[in-house]
């Protein structure tokens, strides 16, 4: 097994570019078994997560080659509308899967969905929205889902989840006549999932209120598409430069997505904005943080919401942290305790009070972006730092230790 180690006290400077937005990449390979042709994913991060989702689409009956950075799909040979166990316990995205199978093969078997231990998350809304298109469940230990044929229809979601605005675009694609999704997600990932559906073909538009209107049941043809960059990986770059009182410079993210994270970094007094296309923040003494609190795009989003805590660790006076999407994000502060943090936590709400310096300890990464927060406290502690439990990282973050070595730190994977 493998972990990281790390000596703390350096100042993180440098430039760098960061991977595909693993967030988008997942339903946009889940999309890729729609329609025909082949399906070119330029971009791709090299993270477990994608992985993950490939062995899914082999294991489902499609063609997958991969060669360094892209990906190619075709999906003519896929027959097989069942997810096994193992695979889809390794990772949550699997249940964006329902939405394509039935889209393709009108019937879908997919145990309930694992990934990371941050929270309930149920599948409540993606059902409620896949029925509202045609779909029929029965539930137990798995979801087995069919329909006689996917209709359009009006859809509104009880909340902006992600998942289920996503479910219901991949369903929606292939149903006959019109969808309309009402307070669907804004996320931009949702948006990059428009885009690589109308890249082949599709007819799917976002309105100003963020509704998004599709016209389904048209053919979907091969493309080729470039992902973005990943904007938690950017926060979470951005995020460990202010701790350390660095100057990082994100080349490939020009920030449109990063507009909340600039806010809360200008409220703790870190120079931070977009320069020549690029992310940049310019550290120095961080102040505490009065309240932030997670929400829905273009809110602060709950995956930046550990790596910020981890950020607050050292500053002077008591920071806050409401936390309203996931109810088990605060697993990290256990580890960070270990480090000599000071946090308490009542219900969803964290206080954190700013010590003078973080200890090297020996810790382990709870989750994705829980070990991402221990990478950022371990680069301000003194002395070395191990954490365990890294496939949690690798799972979203492509090379950690590459790309915060390029900044100057002392981190190496062992």
């Amino acid at each position: 097994m493998s972990y990281l180690e790390i000596s703390g006290g350096r100042t993180l400077c440098g430039e760098i570019s960061v991977q595909g937005s693993k967030n988008a990449v997942l339903p946009i390979l889940a999309a890729c078994l729609l329609g025909e042709g082949v399906c070119v994913i330029e971009n791709c991060p090299q993270i477990g997560d994608v992985e993950d989702t490939l062995e899914i689409l082999r294991a489902l009956g499609c063609s997958v080659c991969t060669c360094g950075h892209t990906v190619q799909i075709h999906a003519s040979g896929a027959g097989i509308y069942e997810i096994k166990r193992a695979e889809a316990v390794r990772i949550r995205s699997s249940v964006l899967f329902l939405g394509a199978l039935l889209g393709k093969m009108k019937k879908a078997v997919i145990p309930l969905p694992g990934g990371c231990a941050i929270g309930k998350r149920p599948v409540d809304q993606h059902l409620c929205a896949l029925e509202a298109l045609g779909a029929r469940f029965c539930i137990d230990e798995t979801i087995t889902a069919s329909t006689q044929g996917l209709h359009g229809a009006r859809i509104t979601l009880a909340m902006p989840s992600v998942g289920a605005t996503e479910n219901a675009v991949l369903a929606a694609m292939m149903a006959d006549g019109e969808t309309v999704i009402q307070n669907a997600a804004k996320e931009p990932e949702i948006d990059e999932l428009c885009a690589f559906l109308q890249r082949r073909g599709g007819c799917i538009a976002r309105e100003a209120d963020g509704t998004i209107r599709i016209q389904g049941g048209r053919p979907l043809g091969p493309a080729v598409y470039r992902m973005q960059a990943d904007r938690i990986v950017s926060g979470t770059y951005l995020l460990a430069g202010a701790a350390t009182g660095g100057y990082v410079k994100i080349q490939n993210d020009a920030g449109q997505t990063l507009a909340s994270l600039f806010s809360v970094l200008r409220q703790m007094g870190v120079h931070c904005g977009t320069s020549g296309g690029a992310a940049f923040v310019q550290g120095g003494p961080v102040s505490a943080l009065s309240y932030v609190e997670t929400a829905p795009y273009p809110g602060f989003p709950t995956d930046l919401q550990s790596p910020l805590m981890a950020a607050l660790c050292r500053t002077q006076g008591t920071s806050c942290i409401c936390e309203t999407i996931f109810e088990n994000r605060f697993r990290t502060v256990e580890e960070l305790l270990k480090m000599g943090a000071r946090i308490t936590v009542e219900g969803r709400c964290a206080q954190i009070r700013g010590v003078p310096a973080l200890r090297g300890s020996v810790v382990s990464a709870p989750d994705l972006r829980g070990g991402a927060a221990l990478v950022i406290a371990a680069l301000q502690a003194k002395g070395r730092t191990v954490i365990t439990d890294t496939g949690y990282i690798e799972r979203g973050y492509e090379d950690i230790s590459r790309d915060l070595s390029c900044l100057g730190a002392d981190i190496r994977r062992i």
